[in-house]
């Protein structure tokens, strides 16, 4: 089998799954150029290959898709105009797939998609590839038959963040970090300036041994406090430093369709703190089991999820550590490999 994958940004957990996929077939990919707020580094790779769309005119582009051959074609949505003339070109010829993150909301711009659908995204994609449910709806009302949907689209690099989890799991029972952790890009819609607005009134009101480490930039310029640290963007593969000295994952995000670090942070064995409109909340959260849900944009609901936390026992957070890591493992690189097999096979 020949894969084409026709994507955007690329990142180490997608690599991670293109590898394991790369044991059923040659595994082609199209990418765009990395992008700057997220410089991912990415290791050299015999088993995939890669491709720079920004190398290409679109006649070269048809090209070398014609060379690749491929008996199945993966696109990222339906962002890139380019990608989407040369998938309808193998529309019927091969299983054409549309991934997609996007919530259903019901919203006038959602609702003209849903009327053009049948005219544009229905003549060139058979099928979709979603992350869960709440993306799954999105492409149902787009005219995509329940047959001719996957979902399980979005998956981690599991063998790294389980390393990472029982290499420092006794660390953490001898002594837990009492710290929180963000992970993402300093931008409003990740919530970053309500998270540290919280944690300081809340270390105003009832000062605590907390403190809350912070991993990323962006255009939002970091907010000095003493017990907030700021260490800027960090390779996946350079995490483990900091895992090693945190102890809760906090997500406050207004807008995030997945969220493959929850996923990472779960695997990790860290409780969550996530806020209501991450996707991934419906797979990996059990409110009270390995974390706390707060409402997105809501200062007060944020402040009680963090007492939340600070209120349980060292034992109590380490068995929510366990629990996160046990639902880390309801979607793997084989589950991942498998939904696209389905797909590629036309199952």
């Amino acid at each position: 089998m020949v894969f084409l994958f026709l994507y955007t940004e690329i990142s180490e957990y997608f690599l991670a799954c293109c590898n394991q996929l790369a044991a059923h077939g040659k595994v082609h990919i199209i990418r765009w150029p990395v992008n700057k707020e997220a410089p991912f580094q990415f290791s050299e790779n015999t088993k995939l290959n890669l491709y720079s769309k920004h190398d290409y005119s679109f006649d070269e582009l048809q090209t070398l898709v014609k060379k690749i051959n491929p008996t199945s074609i993966v696109c990222s949505g339906w962002i890139d105009k380019d990608y989407l003339k040369i998938t309808k070109q193998y529309y019927k010829k091969v299983p054409t797939i549309m991934t997609c993150d996007t919530h259903w909301r019901g919203d006038l711009k959602q609702q003209i998609a849903r009327v053009l659908s049948r005219f544009t995204l229905l003549n060139i994609f058979s099928q979709a590839w979603v992350p869960g449910q709440i993306q799954k709806t999105y492409v149902q009302k787009l005219g995509f038959k329940n047959e001719c949907i996957q979902t399980g689209f979005y998956c981690c690099d599991l063998t790294l963040f389980e390393t990472i989890y029982q290499s420092q799991k006794q660390i953490k029972q001898n002594n837990f970090p009492k710290r929180f952790l963000f992970v993402g890009r300093y931008y409003d819609f990740k919530g970053v300036t309500e998270l540290w607005d919280a944690f300081i009134e809340l270390q105003n009101e009832s000062p605590s041994d907390w403190e809350l480490w912070c991993l990323g930039k962006g255009d939002i310029a970091p907010l000095v406090h003493p017990k907030i640290k700021h260490f800027g963007f960090v390779q996946p593969t350079d995490l483990s430093k900091y895992t090693e000295q945190t102890g809760v994952f906090v997500l406050p995000s207004r807008k995030e369709p997945w969220g493959v670090v929850v996923q990472e942070f779960a695997a990790s064995g860290f409780p969550l703190l996530l806020s209501n409109r991450i996707g991934a909340k419906e797979q990996f959260l059990l409110e009270g089991v390995n974390g706390f849900e707060f409402e997105a944009e809501n200062k007060e609901s944020l402040k009680s999820a963090l007492k939340n936390i600070i209120a349980l026992s060292d034992e109590s957070l380490i068995k929510m550590g366990l629990e996160s890591n046990k639902i880390s493992k309801t979607i793997t690189l084989e589950s991942w490999v498998d939904s696209l097999l389905k797909m590629a096979k036309g199952n």
